[in-house]
C-alpha cells in the first residue's frame, strides 16, 4: 500500500521511465489491453493505492525503442506489436508481486541491442555511476527501507549486483526471451516462488 501523496510524488518525478507492475485485465488477445493506463490512475481505480507494492522493485535494462514516454507510467505497458510487456503481466497476474514498482536501472540512453549497452557502460564508467545514484535516490524517493529488487536478465542484474550490495536482488529472465507466456510465468514462478 501506498499513500495518495507518496503515488503522486513518484508520478511527478519518475512516471516518465518508472511504472507499476498493475495492469488491465488481458481481452481476447494476450497483448489485449496491455497499454491500457486508467488502471494506474487512482481517481479510476480505487483500489490502486492499496494494491501497490513499492517494497518490490523490478528493473529493467533501458528503454528499447525511441522516442519519450508520452504518458505517466506508460513504460512496461507498451501497446507496441513488437512489444513484449504482456508476459510481465501474465507472470505477475494473481502473485504476490502484483502491483510492485517497475523501473529502469538506466535512464535517458536508448538502444535496442542490450550488448551495445553494456559496451558504453564498460567505456563510460562515471555513466554507469549517476544512473546507479540515481537509482538510489529513486529508491529513497520510494522510502522503503529494505526493498527486494527483481533483475530482468542477466545484463540488468549484473549491473545492480557489482554497484549495490545492501539489499535482496533476485534475478528473472527478461520479457522479452523466446518462449510463450507460459513458459515465461513458470520460469518467473520458480524463482520467485508463488
Amino acid at each position: 500500500m501506498i499513500e495518495k501523496d507518496k503515488f503522486e510524488k513518484i508520478k511527478k518525478l519518475h512516471s516518465e521511465y518508472a511504472s507499476w507492475a498493475i495492469w488491465a485485465n488481458q481481452g481476447e488477445k494476450p497483448k489485449s489491453n496491455i497499454g491500457d493506463l486508467s488502471v494506474l490512475d487512482p481517481n479510476k481505480n480505487n483500489q490502486l493505492l492499496t494494491t501497490l507494492k513499492p517494497e518490490i522493485i523490478f528493473v529493467a535494462l533501458n528503454f528499447s525503442r525511441g522516442g519519450a514516454i508520452k504518458k505517466p507510467f506508460a513504460n512496461f505497458h507498451d501497446s507496441n506489436p513488437r512489444g513484449t510487456d504482456f508476459k510481465i503481466r501474465y507472470a505477475l497476474k494473481d502473485t504476490p508481486y502484483w502491483g510492485g514498482y517497475m523501473t529502469d536501472i538506466i535512464k535517458n540512453f536508448v538502444e535496442l541491442k542490450s550488448k551495445n549497452l553494456m559496451k558504453h557502460l564498460q567505456k563510460n564508467k562515471d555513466f554507469e555511476k549517476k544512473n546507479i545514484e540515481f537509482f538510489l535516490k529513486e529508491l529513497d524517493d520510494l522510502e522503503v527501507k529494505n526493498p527486494t529488487i527483481v533483475a530482468f536478465g542477466n545484463d540488468t542484474y549484473s549491473i545492480i549486483n557489482r554497484n549495490i550490495n545492501k539489499f535482496k536482488i533476485l534475478k528473472i529472465p527478461h520479457y522479452a526471451v523466446h518462449m510463450s507466456k507460459e513458459e515465461y510465468r513458470e520460469e518467473v514462478k520458480n524463482i520467485l516462488v508463488y
